[in-house]
């Protein structure tokens, strides 16, 4: 019989079911915003290809809803199966916005269901109105659960006391210090993913199957989308690296491979190291490390030697950020060419040297959400809370992990399988092209029922 290293097989296990469930988390934080803006659009404008993209984005939203809701549960049972001595302190100190988010996922619900069956029987103004609930909550519940790992990276609002917990205050706890940056960044980088996959799907129809005017419509306003996120979440990310600097100096100088202290210290790309930790082929910009820590390219920035090396995170999480920053930067490029191009009269801005580039942004964009959660993650290791408990003293002494790992691996095959399944179903056999056509039959030719 195999036998597994517990710690491992509880990491792995971790790292499945975030791994998969973040697709479906940041579809479901990103989505409803862009069913909201094509809906208004639509009825201000009085146009029906917009009021149908919210009408079919809403369809397949509710399918990965339903696949969020399985895989968040499946995260709420495993935090307390493999790491209890982490719950111990979270269901004291952080436990609040682990309620709250339970609340703002049923009020998303509630406004959805209300949404999704009242098309045409409000009027236009006042069905788009139950769309802002579905937003507001959609972005609450990730408000909340930022907070918890925000709380992880910077704990507050406990003290310990002969070993136990004390003026244990749930509000400080949720408004730690990095609370801010980082809802910033896992909005604005939720809303960019999901307007990246948007501007993908429709770039893919537009290259294989068919290009209307209702795709047109779609590409244009995702990909306008793309370009205003993208540059918020790069702004994100300077202060997101500007805290870091400041708060969590160890995870910045691993993520740029920084072993001493220094002033004026380069910002490193890509390369590798060495058996000596000495950096091989890398891209190095004089100062720029220290400007983007500091914003003076002459400050001193906290090198590894700084910290125990029990402490220090692993250097490979270097690969991770500047994967996650070149798709960030590949996303503001691509979706300012197409801005620049359909401006041109003379150059086709549907043609697939341009629509290429934009299939690839969707799942370059999930791909840097993944590699971006990995960074924050691991870039806290060993801790699970920083400071006070490290992830071996949260795991679990049970024997069956491995068990859970693998009854947990063919769930999420099963439920992948089942969400892109009926997802086909749902549109292929379905283009917007006969609704469209199904749409001006109903209304005797006009081009709006707004």
């Amino acid at each position: 019989m195999l036998e597994f290293d517990t710690l491992l097989m509880s990491r792995l296990l971790t790292v499945l079911t975030l791994g998969f469930h973040i697709i479906f988390a940041t579809i479901g934080v990103g989505v409803p915003l862009f069913i909201s803006i094509a809906e208004f659009i639509g009825i201000r404008k009085k146009d029906v290809h917009y009021h149908m993209l919210a009408k079919r984005w809403a369809r397949g939203f509710v399918i990965t809803v339903a696949v969020g809701v399985v895989t968040g549960t499946a995260i709420g049972l495993q935090l307390s199966l493999i790491w209890p001595n982490f719950m111990r302190v979270a269901g004291n100190v952080i436990a609040l916005p682990l309620f709250m988010e339970v609340f703002a996922f049923f009020f998303e619900a509630i406004f959805l269901g209300i949404y999704l069956y009242t098309w045409d029987r409000f009027k236009p103004i006042v069905h788009w109105l139950l769309s802002i609930p579905i937003v507001i909550g959609a972005s609450f519940s990730a408000i909340f659960i930022t907070t918890v790992n925000s709380f992880m990276n910077t704990p507050d609002g406990f003290e310990i006391n002969k070993g136990e917990l004390a003026a244990v205050s749930p509000i400080d706890a949720m408004l730690s210090a990095s609370t801010p940056t980082r809802v910033f960044h896992v909005l604005g980088g939720s809303y960019l993913t999901c307007a990246a996959l948007l501007a993908s799907i429709t770039a893919f129809v537009m290259l294989f199957k068919k290009s209307s005017d209702y795709h047109k419509k779609a590409l244009k306003l995702t990909v306008t989308a793309v370009f205003v996120f993208s540059l918020l979440t790069a702004l994100a990310g300077d202060l997101s690296a500007k805290f870091l600097a400041n708060h969590q100096e160890e995870k910045l100088a691993a993520a740029e491979w920084l072993f001493e202290t220094e002033e004026n210290a380069d910002l490193v790309l890509f390369g590798w190291l060495n058996e000596d930790n000495d950096i091989v082929g890398g891209i190095r910009i004089p100062g720029a490390l220290s400007f983007l820590a500091h914003g003076n390219f002459q400050s001193s920035v906290v090198g590894l030697e700084a910290f125990p090396e029990e402490e220090r995170p692993p250097l490979w999480i270097h690969y991770m950020f500047d994967l996650m920053v070149t798709i960030g930067m590949y996303l503001i490029a691509i979706s300012f060419f197409y801005l620049v191009v359909s401006r041109i009269k003379r150059w086709d801005a549907h043609s697939k040297w341009v629509l290429w580039p934009i299939f690839l942004a969707g799942p370059l964009a999930m791909l840097a959400v993944e590699f971006g959660w990995i960074f924050a993650e691991e870039g806290r290791q060993p801790w699970i809370i920083r400071g006070y408990m490290t992830v071996e003293e949260a795991v679990t002494s049970s024997s069956y992990v491995g068990e859970m790992f693998f009854l947990f691996l063919g769930l999420y095959i099963v439920l992948g399988t089942l969400c892109i399944v009926t997802l086909r179903k749902l549109f292929r056999h379905n283009p917007a092209e006969l609704e469209l056509e199904k749409h001006y039959t109903d209304t005797g030719g006009k081009n709006h029922d707004l």
